[in-house]
């Protein structure tokens, strides 16, 4: 059974930082390309950074780049992202995904998907 677990989601105050751990079981992890993807309330599901299945390349949305970093441990199966100098407007539930075929980072390309945790930015 596939599992993707997040972690780490939680209420930070503008300007704060965060770090989210999915750990992933049940997968040849190190087959898979990884990505967060956030939802906020009333709004599509976004992707906001991809890592390739080593981990040589990576893909950041506009809204994150330079303030959010995306990493993976293939040895212990886990991907994590670093959130920074965090804004009101990050507040959303966060979730990991699986991609075994495109690293496109589309939402309707994932494979498998975590339950998600929410992080709150507070002003």
């Amino acid at each position: 059974q596939v599992q993707l677990d997040e972690s780490g989601g939680g209420l930070v105050q503008v300007g704060g930082s965060l770090r989210l751990s999915c750990a992933v079981s049940g997968l040849t992890f190190s087959n898979y390309a990884m990505g967060w993807f956030r939802q906020a309330p009333g709004k599509e599901r976004e992707v906001i950074t991809g890592i390739t299945r080593s981990g040589a390349s990576t893909y950041y949305a506009d809204s994150v780049k330079g303030r959010f970093i995306i990493s993976r441990d293939n040895a212990k199966n886990t991907v994590y992202l670093q959130m920074m100098s965090l804004k009101p407007e990050d507040t959303a539930v966060y979730y990991c995904a699986a991609d075994s075929r495109y690293s496109r980072w589309r939402p309707d390309d994932m494979d498998y998907w975590g339950k998600g945790t929410l992080v709150s930015v507070s002003s």
